[in-house]
């Protein structure tokens, strides 16, 4: 079983070597690999989430290096849950990808660039989510940040090249920082081995541990856009096509969540900065929500309803205790599949209202009913509607937040609360301009729609584009796999809980890495 550890990395990577072997020249056999592919990971991170789930965290050494020389690849119920879920978002986003491509009939470009590093980014976060060294879980980000890098300025366009500089330079900021950290620990403790420092830690001066702990959560806070390190989201995402924003805003933010998750449950527990860690859960959630109240363009909305909600996991971090962590996981598995159906959807409201400007869209209720009910089901799941699967998120945080009392604590749960009405007040808002307004009211007088045909404002709008059977079927996909955490919600929720347990005690996690033949169990620092 420990053999399939290195697959979710090594096969959309090599698949992308493939895929640019043979160049656009079979477009048929390339749009075939991925979807074969991406499947493949699915099956396999599911095999391995159901095995550490079953019988505690599996571990590999590339190569047959044994820790802390060579790269361990592991999975735990985090990182597997974490796992299959990415897996089966990206796959339906590379369906929506391929079905759109076809509509829009421009095979060589999404072949040739947008595939290939579509695949490597899944393989950086596959790396990412099953790294067993901070060196390694470096290398992932920056698999996943090169490919993403790519992917945002898909296209050319002036404003994706605008966008896509302030990501790279943010990125760039964050990886930095995130070196330094782990320069300073492997100065400290000899290694980077997680199990390793997970011990090693423990015995460092409280502010040399301190220090390392604050640089990694700032590293990890750009990349989850945690306020007000979130600043570069909003004008960033929007811009790249709908494929390549639905994945960066459902998955990419999470990935820096996982860091989080992983770093502080792991090497820093004890819960010593949960004063700030409440103060900036306190701040995404209220700056992310007023920001979204305020927007006029339906992506730029959707963009700061994911700083808000951000807010919720880091307000579980913070936390700390089993339930809270348990409610995080689960929120986050949530929230990953709700804000890309978000996207995609988002998407096929510009294919067929011609733009995603809340002033210039009308009447889409009457003309395409279908996306109608697949914006509102997950919108109505993100503001936290029973029994959707938001709302048990939800209520896991504020039921975790009212056992540990506090002020501070009952204040974000306060916050929380109004934080989930005001998100369901923007997105209805949202949903009645888009589709139950009649569409001439889209048209101010003051701002008239000069690249719209004048009877077009007349009419019910129709987008420059059709909408492929494949882009909807995905999305539909994508929002079933969310209804689904609700038909399947007590599982789910004992399966967080036990991750839960796992991350409160990582006791397994550390000595299923250790060297079976290092009988030392807190190994001699090197030099």
């Amino acid at each position: 079983m420990n053999a399939l550890l290195p697959l979710p990395v090594l096969l959309p990577m090599l698949a992308a070597g493939v895929k640019i072997v043979v160049g656009p020249r079979h477009p048929v056999v390339q749009r075939g690999i991925s979807v074969l592919v991406l499947s493949a990971v699915v099956v396999v991170g599911a095999v391995l989430l159901v095995t550490a789930d079953r019988h505690g965290p599996q571990a590999t050494q590339i190569g047959g290096w044994p820790a802390p020389v060579g790269i361990t690849l592991i999975v735990d119920r985090l990182s597997g849950a974490m796992l299959t879920i990415s897996a089966a978002v990206t796959l339906c986003v590379m369906i929506y990808a391929i079905a759109q491509d076809m509509a829009d009939r421009e095979p060589v470009t999404p072949l040739s660039v947008f595939h290939p590093t579509f695949l490597l980014l899944v393989s950086g976060v596959a790396d990412s989510f099953l790294a067993g060294d901070l060196f390694n879980l470096f290398v992932g980000f920056e698999i996943m940040l090169t490919a993403s890098y790519v992917l945002i300025t898909l296209g050319g366009t002036p404003a994706r090249i605008r966008a896509g500089m302030t990501y790279i330079m943010v990125a760039l900021m964050s990886s930095m920082l995130f070196l330094v950290a782990i320069a300073v620990l492997y100065a400290a403790t000899g290694t980077v081995n997680l199990a390793q420092l997970a011990e090693r830690v423990r015995d460092l001066p409280g502010g040399v541990a301190r220090i390392a702990e604050v640089m990694l959560l700032a590293a990890f806070g750009v990349k989850a856009a945690v306020f007000p390190l979130s600043m570069w989201l909003p004008d960033s995402y929007p811009t790249a096509p709908a494929p390549v924003t639905a994945v960066f805003a459902g998955l990419l933010t999470k990935i820096g969540i996982y860091g989080m998750l992983r770093t502080e449950t792991l090497l820093f527990p004890g819960h010593g900065l949960r004063t700030p860690l409440l103060v900036f859960a306190f701040a995404s959630m209220v700056v992310g929500v007023f920001g979204a109240m305020v927007q006029v363009d339906l992506n730029r909305l959707l963009s700061f309803t994911l700083v808000s909600h951000v807010g919720y996991m880091i307000f579980g971090l913070a936390m700390g205790t089993r339930s809270a962590l348990g409610a995080t996981l689960f929120y986050v598995l949530h929230h990953i599949t709700i804000q890309t159906s978000l996207f995609l959807v988002a998407g096929l409201i510009e294919r067929r209202g011609g733009s995603t400007s809340l002033r210039r869209l009308g009447g889409l209720a009457r003309s395409s009913p279908l996306i109608g009910a697949l914006f509102f089901i997950p919108a109505m799941n993100l503001g936290g509607i029973p029994p959707l699967s938001g709302f048990l998120g939800k209520l896991g945080l504020v039921d975790a937040g009212l056992v540990l009392g506090g002020p501070l604590v009952c204040a974000l749960v306060a916050t929380a609360l109004l934080t989930s009405l005001l998100t369901l007040y923007s997105l209805v808002k949202a949903w009645n301009q888009v589709f139950w307004r009649a569409p001439r009211d889209a048209f101010p007088a003051d701002e008239p729609a000069e690249d719209v045909p004048e009877e077009d404002a007349a009419d019910w709008p129709v987008g420059t584009a059709r909408l492929a059977p494949g882009m909807v079927g995905a999305t539909i996909a994508l929002i079933a796999l969310s209804l689904a955490y609700t038909v399947a919600g007590g599982p789910l929720v004992r399966l967080t809980d036990r991750a839960a347990d796992e991350m409160s005690q990582p006791a397994r996690y550390i000595e299923k890495v250790r060297p079976a033949e290092n009988g030392d169990t807190r190994w001699i620092v090197p030099g």
